[in-house]
């Protein structure tokens, strides 16, 4: 079964480097990307494929993370997928305020890469054992 995940990162380098740690780690997939919430709403808004799985930075321009996640968690046919929230913040107000707006997870980069291919590959296996997609 290939997986569909949204990556939402204004940052090119983090999702290119979000790609190689699929890649390497085997996972068939399909990766959807945009730049900013903006972005991503209007890409959800067309309903052709809908995210298994939404990797989303904080700090973008246009429309923030958890701007983006608020819109999100309103959207009836939306606020059930996933949200891992991928942050160079380590700040608990951010931590907290994803939490409570609904991320289901939260990574702060950058890691070393071997730390970022072995979180994203927890990250997968943890949701596909909870039965909310196959592997």
């Amino acid at each position: 079964m290939s997986l569909n995940f949204l990556l939402i990162d204004d940052d090119e380098i983090e999702r290119l480097k979000f790609a190689r740690v699929l890649q390497k780690n085997n996972y068939p997939h399909k990766i959807i990307e945009a730049k900013n919430g903006e972005e991503a709403l209007d890409i959800l808004a067309q309903k052709e494929q809908q995210p298994d799985l939404i990797f989303l930075d904080l700090n973008m321009p246009k429309m923030n993370g958890l701007e983006f996640l608020k819109e999100l968690k309103s959207n009836t046919d939306l606020r059930y997928i996933p949200v891992i929230i991928l942050s160079t913040s380590n700040n608990h107000q951010d931590l907290k305020e994803a939490y409570k707006t609904g991320a289901a997870g939260y990574i702060v980069k950058p890691l070393k890469y071997e730390d970022y291919i072995h979180k994203i590959k927890c990250l997968i296996e943890y949701w596909s054992v909870n039965e909310l997609f196959k592997v």
